[in-house]
């Protein structure tokens, strides 16, 4: 019997998996402080546990989770099969002096190694602290549109 949609257990499938360590970014949806709902691109880390993220401190994204920190996510890819990695969790918002490790991290993953050392040593002539997002699933949802369709599909 496949595997529900919510099942924290699809972070395990090899579509998953695929998606987790591409060079996608992932898509984060919350909601604005004036009420309206947002959807941004932004680098993550995926740590096998939880999505980490960083970001300046004066971003407006900030004040936004403080308030309501209920988040989902989404990695997808454009190629048929298309393959999307939906999350629902809660952002937790620490701050740090520096650069967030795990953001240098994902700079390397998405720019490669000499490019993404490059990238995090100019980000740390620009910014003295950052804040780390951490999300933490709580509900996943996978379509791989081989063997995962949409529910709204009759199959």
């Amino acid at each position: 019997m496949p595997v529900k949609q919510g099942d924290l257990s699809l972070l395990q499938h090899p579509a998953s998996q695929e998606l987790l360590h591409s060079k996608i970014p992932a898509r984060l949806a919350y909601i604005a402080t004036d009420g309206t709902p947002r959807v941004i691109p932004i680098w993550f880390h995926w740590n096998g546990h939880d999505f980490v993220m960083g970001t300046p401190p004066k971003a407006p994204k900030l004040k936004a989770l403080a308030k309501n920190p209920k988040v989902s996510l989404t990695i997808d890819e454009n190629t048929f099969p298309h393959k999307v990695l939906l999350v629902r969790g809660t952002a937790r918002l620490e701050p740090l002096t520096g650069i967030v490790p795990e953001y240098a991290l994902a700079a390397e993953r998405y720019f490669g190694p000499d490019q993404g050392k490059a990238w995090v040593q100019n980000l740390e002539t620009m910014i003295s602290s950052m804040v780390r997002v951490t999300i933490t699933p709580e509900w996943v949802g996978l379509l791989d549109f081989q063997t995962r369709f949409p529910s709204a599909l009759p199959l």
